[in-house]
C-alpha cells in the first residue's frame, strides 16, 4: 500500500510543521511506502506570481464598492506585479542582493500598515538592513492578501486559511454549506497543485493532518475532489484539530469527505490502517449511517523512542519564506528562518495547569527517550535540511532533560542553535542557564500566565512569581532571550489584579529581565481541568450539551466579571510600550 501525506493549507510559510515527517519517519522505518506534500507553501508560492496576480488585480477591479485603499492598490498593479516575484524570491532566499532596496520605506507605495521610520530604527536599527527589508516585504503581502480576502475569497489569509468559518463550529452546517459554492480563485489554484500530487504519486490512501481550525476547510475540499475522481482512494484525518474538536462528534456528514478520523498519536492508528489490522482510536461510518469507535479509549501506543526520526524528504525543495509580521523578537522567531521542529519530549511533566488542555494524551503522557537517541535526531535531520537551528516544539522542556542535551551537544562539538517553551521553576539557575547559552540555546517562552499570587496559585502553574522572575533573570544574563505568555479573564481574577498582573510585566521589563511578552485571553476548553469542572477555578458551565461537530471552546460565567475588550486592548498596548523600552519608568 502506498500512502500521501498532506498538510493542508495554511500553517507557518517559514518552515515545514513537523506531523507529517513524523508519520513519514515513523512509516518508512516500518517498511511503508509513504511520501508527504505541504500544500501550504506550495499554494502561497505558486499564488504570489505575477501571473495569478494579474488574474487577482483583474478580478478585483470588476468588484463594486471597492475600499480608497483598494483604489489606490489598482492603480499602482503595474508596481505590484513586477515587484511580487522579486519580493519571493528575496524572501525565500534566493536572492539576497534586494535587500538594500527593499529595506528602503520610500521604495513602498503607501499603505496603512506602512511603520514610521522610528519604528523601524527600534526594531532594527540602522543596519539590520535585511531583517528591516523582510519586515517591509511581509507588509507588502499582507497588503495583497488584504485584497484577495476582500475582492477574491472572503476566507483568505496568509497563515489560517478560512480560521474565522472554522474556529467554533458547533454545527457542520455552515462548512457544508461553503463546500457547496463554486471554486473561488484560491480554492481552484489549490486543487490544481493537489490534483498534480495525487496523479504524480498514485496512492491508495491519503492522509490530511489538520493542525488548525485554519487548515480543516482546505482539506476538505481537497478530499471533496479526491471523493468525485478518484472514490477508490482511501482518506484519513488527524491532527491537532481532530484530537482537541472532534472527539464527540455525532453528525455523521463529515464521513463525505473521509473514510477515517483518528485520534491523539497517528502513528499506530495510521499502521493498523495501512497494515489491515485491528482499528485503535480510529472512527469511521458504518453502512448504517452510524458512526463506530473502534477501541477509542485504548492507551497502547508506540513508544517515543521507537518513533523514528523525522523524515523531510518531499519537503525541502519548497521555497519556505521568512516573514517578520510583527516587530516583537520573539514573535519574528516563529515566523523568520527555517527551523527544525521536533520534541524532546512527550508530553508534559508538569501537566496540572487549570487552563491546559492535560486530559488529553499528547500532555497527559509523559515519556522521554535517550538524550543521545536525541542528538542522533538532531543530526540526522540537520543532514536532510542542511539546517542547524531547531525549534524544540515540547509542551514544556523540562530543565534536566535540557541539561543532558547541553551536554551532549557540547561534547559532540556541535554548532547549533535552539529555543523551546519551558517552564519559569527555580531549576533555571544561573549555571545551567549559562550551559544552555553555551551549547546554542538562543531563546525561551514560558508561561508566567496571570503574574498574580492568588490566581497563579489556583490555576495550579507551579511556580511562584519570584522565582519566575529569578528565572528570567538568570536566562537574560546568560544571553537567552526570555518570552513570557501572559493571560488575562481568568475566572474570579478582578480587574484589580489583572492591572496587578501588568504592574509585574512592567517592573520585569524595567530591570531587562524580559524581552518580549504578549497576553492572551483565557478560554475555558473541554479537555482542561478548568473546563472538566469549572467550579473548582470560581466558575459556572453555559453549555448544556455537546454540539454535533465541534466540541472545544466551554462558555461560562463567572463572579466578577471584567470588559475583557477593553482590558486585552489596554493590556497589549501597555506592553507594547514597555518592549519600546516607553512607560517601564514612573516618574
Amino acid at each position: 500500500m502506498k500512502i500521501l501525506l498532506i498538510t493542508p493549507p495554511l500553517t507557518q510559510l517559514n518552515t515545514p510543521y513537523p506531523a507529517t515527517a513524523q508519520l513519514l519517519g515513523f512509516l518508512h522505518s516500518r517498511g511503508i511506502d509513504a511520501s508527504q506534500s505541504d500544500l501550504s507553501i506550495e499554494l502561497i508560492s505558486t499564488l504570489f506570481t505575477r501571473k495569478y496576480l494579474a488574474e487577482i488585480f483583474e478580478t478585483a477591479a470588476s468588484k463594486p464598492a471597492l475600499s480608497k485603499a483598494h483604489k489606490i492598490m489598482l492603480q499602482q498593479a503595474d508596481f505590484y506585479l513586477q515587484t511580487i516575484e522579486p519580493v519571493m524570491q528575496f524572501l525565500s532566499g534566493t536572492d539576497s542582493t534586494t535587500a538594500i532596496r527593499f529595506c528602503n520605506p520610500d521604495f513602498w507605495p503607501a499603505s496603512k500598515r506602512q511603520p514610521s521610520e522610528d519604528d523601524l530604527e527600534w526594531a532594527f536599527g540602522t543596519v539590520g538592513n535585511h531583517d528591516r527589508a523582510k519586515h517591509l516585504c511581509t507588509l507588502f503581502l499582507k497588503d495583497i492578501s488584504d485584497l484577495i480576502q476582500k475582492t477574491i475569497d472572503p476566507h483568505f489569509e496568509m497563515i489560517r486559511y478560512a480560521e474565522s468559518l472554522c474556529l467554533h463550529l458547533p454545527e457542520f452546517e455552515p462548512l457544508q454549506q461553503e463546500l457547496e459554492k463554486p471554486y473561488s480563485l484560491i480554492d481552484k489554484v489549490l486543487i490544481d497543485i493537489f490534483a498534480e500530487k495525487i496523479k504524480r504519486n498514485q496512492p491508495e490512501y491519503v492522509g490530511f493532518s489538520i493542525p488548525f481550525p485554519g487548515n480543516l476547510y482546505s482539506a476538505l475540499r481537497c478530499a471533496q475532489w479526491l471523493r468525485k475522481e478518484f472514490p477508490h482512494i482511501k482518506i484519513i484525518m488527524g491532527g491537532g484539530y481532530v484530537n482537541t474538536e472532534l472527539r464527540q462528534i455525532t453528525d455523521t456528514q463529515l464521513f463525505d469527505y473521509t473514510d477515517y478520523l483518528t485520534f491523539d498519536d497517528g502513528e499506530l492508528p495510521l499502521l493498523r490502517i495501512l497494515q489491515g489490522e485491528e482499528l485503535i482510536r480510529t472512527l469511521y461510518r458504518d453502512e448504517d449511517n452510524n458512526i463506530e469507535r473502534v477501541n477509542f479509549d485504548s492507551k497502547e501506543n508506540i513508544k517515543f523512542a521507537e518513533t523514528g526520526t523525522l523524515n523531510y524528504s518531499g519537503l525541502t525543495e519548497n521555497n519556505y519564506i521568512n516573514m517578520i509580521e510583527l516587530t516583537n523578537p520573539m514573535h519574528a522567531l516563529w515566523s523568520n528562518g527555517r527551523w527544525n521542529k521536533m520534541m524532546l519530549s512527550h508530553g508534559c511533566y508538569w501537566s496540572k495547569c487549570a487552563f491546559c488542555d492535560g486530559s488529553l494524551d499528547y500532555i497527559r503522557r509523559y515519556e522521554k527517550a535517550p538524550v543521545e537517541m536525541l542528538v542522533d535526531r538532531m543530526e540526522q535531520i540537520m543532514h536532510q535540511t542542511g539546517q542547524s537551528g531547531f525549534h524544540f516544539v515540547d509542551e514544556a522542556a523540562s530543565p534536566a532533560v535540557l541539561r543532558k542535551l547541553a551536554e551532549e551537544i557540547i561534547r559532540r562539538k556541535l554548532v547549533v542553535s535552539y529555543w523551546t517553551n519551558i517552564r519559569f521553576e527555580k531549576s533555571f539557575t544561573p549555571e545551567l542557564c549559562f550551559l544552555l547559552a553555551q551549547s546554542g540555546c538562543i531563546a525561551v517562552s514560558g508561561g508566567l500566565e496571570v503574574a498574580s499570587p492568588r490566581v497563579l496559585a489556583l490555576i495550579n502553574k507551579g511556580i511562584t512569581i519570584e522565582t519566575a522572575r529569578e528565572s528570567m533573570k538568570n536566562l537574560t544574563d546568560a544571553g537567552i532571550m526570555t518570552h513570557a505568555y501572559l493571560m488575562y479573564g481568568f475566572p474570579s481574577e478582578t480587574a484589580k489584579e489583572t492591572t496587578e498582573s501588568l504592574e509585574v510585566v512592567r517592573d520585569l521589563f524595567a530591570n531587562g529581565w524580559l524581552q518580549s511578552a504578549f497576553w492572551h485571553r483565557y478560554a475555558m476548553t473541554i479537555h482542561s481541568p478548568s473546563g472538566i469542572n469549572p467550579a473548582s477555578v470560581g466558575a459556572v458551565s453555559l453549555q448544556t450539551q455537546p454540539n454535533t461537530f465541534a466540541n472545544n471552546e466551554i462558555p461560562f460565567s463567572t463572579p466578577n466579571e471584567i470588559d475583557l475588550e477593553f482590558y486585552g486592548k489596554g493590556l497589549n498596548i501597555a506592553t507594547y510600550n514597555y518592549m519600546h523600552g516607553t512607560g517601564t519608568m514612573f516618574r
